[in-house]
């Protein structure tokens, strides 16, 4: 998976300090360090003690300058400590809980005034007397930030002795240790407060915490609600929680990042009265679908769910051209009486054999990625290139041969199209292939579970998509009383023929312009020339000389492998939101960000090849009058393109409980769960949305 936004500036400020060490003047090793904005020193005991004692590190920034906590929030990086002693251990850092610091849009979580890093250590017993120095190298990284950011690196280091009279602080030193070993979080069990539960949901992709008095009867109207500090920076959103009174104590409602996984455990700090205590292992219960046996109303539900949803694929644009093929053969099937319907339902079954055989191919396929770790979705085999490119060929070919322009290409037609078993099977097989652009009513919520459900209903699910995507034609051909409407063979199939090879055209045209969006506008020119040459090809194989027909197939060979490579090779990056367009690009954190400042974000999950998400761009959402109910009312609007795989989207769709195109989710500007609007959208919709 690609790294979060949030993670990416944490890189990309870590490089610049590295660049910048490059830069920097060599600082001399010393017990003080004076840098830009920052002053660095020891808080340590003038002599040492055999056995246990606490050093700090202590940082002071300039007026409007800060450092960091362990989760430094939206930005920033903590500070780094390395060390090499001599006659001592150092233990691991401990971190005097932070404040919550606002930088413009983003939040994070430090220090604006001074503070001290502690460290438990030990002082070797062995060591008084001759040769009873402790010596310390602290090889130290920080970054200190106002509204820019300044790198900073330094080895800070440390010469005391070790006597058998005991530790002698300097009373400043002491008396800083000491105020901030106070803010150091203390354990769990220690505290008066208790964390009674934690619950995610993907509604909202809100952290709700239950936070309760660990003495009963305390009258909460009378104290305020404690402050709560994320240790997961990668998850949780820093910006303080929206705090509600319960019965029993607090609710606190974490954002946490869209497009994330959910965490099983998570960890907090909790403040209150200038003490803090560490709870680092929540467990976080989750609002999924049920997965355990897949049994009960819910996976039933869902089923069904399917079945309606794959037979309404038969309506969609994308899946009309197979129909179309189909629905000639059936037409043109000979006999007559019991005899034609006997064969007009072995049609019918092997056409769903083909169609139930492609859904379990590329169920097994889907649920072997799962397996390893990937993340997909429904229409995944149009996310690549040499697909879409197959496709344009296939059709190209059956409406050539539709017109009947080529000899050879009758038998193209009769393989798609023709009476025969195999032709059966393989127009279903070709339907599921076509009907992966279009997403239905009915079909996200199925197809979303499939990614979540046990193999074997996950499976269940795609072969009821399967089972009703091939339901109409099953039935037409099981029942006589349908299949007898159909109009009867005559010369008027001839041009019924050729009118079919029109919207097969059409669908080139319209796989072209998808191949476009996944390798660039090259696509137009060499999917152009490879049609150009394979319809050379065929008119050349058309002569009764052996030698041209052995031409013509090298030639549709060459030309098919050429256009194939090249069309590959240009599978560079995913094209971008334009530049004068009112949505944005996904961004996590932005969506994160603007659901703190109280803006409502509707992020639209698309892709080129997605017929369903290109009528909706241009009956509802690219119009004026859409434009205008999301300007009214400074609605975000976030463009997801899942044309290409993107496992940030993929992710993003998993938390919503989809794993398919278009999804629709709008987040409203008071917090409030997340809605997932219907695949078919209107105007109505949207204006339903806001106030």
């Amino acid at each position: 998976m690609l790294f979060p936004t949030r993670i990416r500036t944490r890189w990309v400020l870590l490089c610049i300090a590295l660049l910048g060490l490059l830069q920097l003047p060599p600082i001399q090793a010393a017990e003080r360090i004076e840098s830009d904005h920052v002053v660095i020193t020891w808080l340590a005991p003038e002599q040492f003690a055999t056995g246990n004692t606490t050093l700090g590190i202590h940082f002071e920034p300039d007026p409007g300058w800060h450092v960091y906590w362990r989760n430094p929030g939206d930005s920033g990086a903590a500070p780094r400590f390395s060390f090499k002693t001599e006659n001592i251990e150092i233990g691991e850092t401990r971190w005097p809980y932070p404040a919550r610091l606002p930088v413009a849009h983003l939040v994070n979580l430090g220090y604006e005034k001074d503070v001290a890093y502690l460290f438990d250590a030990q002082v070797a017993d062995a060591q008084v007397g001759n040769n009873g120095n402790v010596h310390i190298e602290a090889d130290l990284e920080w970054l200190v930030c106002k509204e820019e950011c300044i790198p900073g690196f330094g080895l800070l280091t440390l010469d005391r002795p070790v006597a058998a009279a005991g530790e002698q602080w300097s009373q400043a030193a002491q008396a800083t240790l000491q105020r901030f070993d106070a803010r150091i979080p203390q354990s769990a069990s220690q505290s008066p407060w208790k964390v009674t539960g934690a619950h995610w949901s993907a509604a909202d992709s809100a952290l709700r915490v239950q936070v309760e008095p660990q003495v009963e009867g305390i009258d909460l109207d009378t104290i305020e609600a404690p402050e709560a500090f994320p240790l997961d920076g990668n998850w949780v959103d820093p910006h303080a929680p929206k705090v509600e009174r319960s019965d029993n104590g607090f609710e606190y409602r974490f954002v946490t990042l869209p497009g994330m996984t959910a965490s099983a455990t998570t960890g907090l700090v909790i403040a209150a009265d200038g003490m803090a205590w560490e709870f680092p292992e929540i467990p976080v219960a989750q609002g999924a679908l049920n997965q355990g046996s897949g049994e009960g109303v819910s996976f039933w539900i869902l089923l069904i769910s399917a079945i309606i949803g794959g037979a309404i694929l038969n309506l969609m644009p994308c899946v009309f051209p197979v129909l179309s093929i189909k629905l000639f053969s059936l037409i043109q099937t000979p006999g007559q009486g019991v005899a034609q319907s006997k064969q007009r339902l072995h049609e019918g079954l092997l056409y769903t054999a083909g169609v139930l055989s492609t859904f379990f191919a590329l169920g097994a396929v889907f649920l072997a990625l799962r397996a390893g770790g990937a993340a997909i979705g429904w229409g995944f085999q149009l996310q690549s290139p040499l697909v879409v490119f197959f496709l344009i060929v296939l059709f190209w070919l059956i409406a050539l041969a539709f017109l009947g322009s080529f000899e050879i290409g009758h038998r193209l037609m009769q393989w798609a199209g023709g009476s025969q078993s195999s032709s059966s099977f393989m127009t279903g097989v070709l339907a599921v292939f076509v009907a992966a652009p279009c997403t239905g009513p009915f079909m996200g919520a199925a197809l979303g579970a499939a990614a979540t459900l046990p193999a074997a209903y996950a499976m269940a699910i795609f072969l009821g998509l399967g089972l009703g995507l091939a339901l109409p034609f099953l039935i037409l051909t099981a029942s006589p009383a349908l299949s007898s409407r159909l109009p009867k063979p005559g010369a008027w199939m001839e041009r019924l023929r050729q009118f079919f090879a029109f919207p097969l055209f059409a669908t080139v045209l319209w796989l072209v312009w998808v191949l476009a969006q996944l390798t660039g506008q090259q696509a137009w020119l060499v999917s152009g020339i490879a049609l150009l040459l394979l319809a050379f090809a065929l008119w050349l194989g058309q002569t009764g000389s052996k030698l041209w027909k052995l031409l013509a197939w090298i030639l549709a060979l060459v030309a098919i492998v050429w256009a194939g490579n090249t069309l590959n090779r240009g599978f560079g990056e995913q094209p971008g939101v334009a530049v004068d367009s009112e949505w944005a690009g996904y961004n996590a954190e932005n969506i994160a960000a603007a659901r703190v400042e109280g803006r409502a974000v509707f992020i639209d999950f698309t892709a080129a090849w997605c017929i369903t998400c290109q009528v909706n761009k241009k009956v509802v959402l690219d119009t004026d009058a859409a434009n205008a109910i999301f300007s009214e009312h400074d609605v975000l609007r976030i463009r997801a393109d899942w044309t290409r795989y993107d496992p940030v989207i993929t992710e993003a769709l998993s938390v919503l409980g989809r794993n398919s195109v278009p999804v629709y989710a709008f987040y409203p500007a008071d917090g409030g769960a997340v809605q997932v609007l219907p695949q078919i959208l209107s105007l109505d919709m949207i204006r339903e949305l806001v106030p």
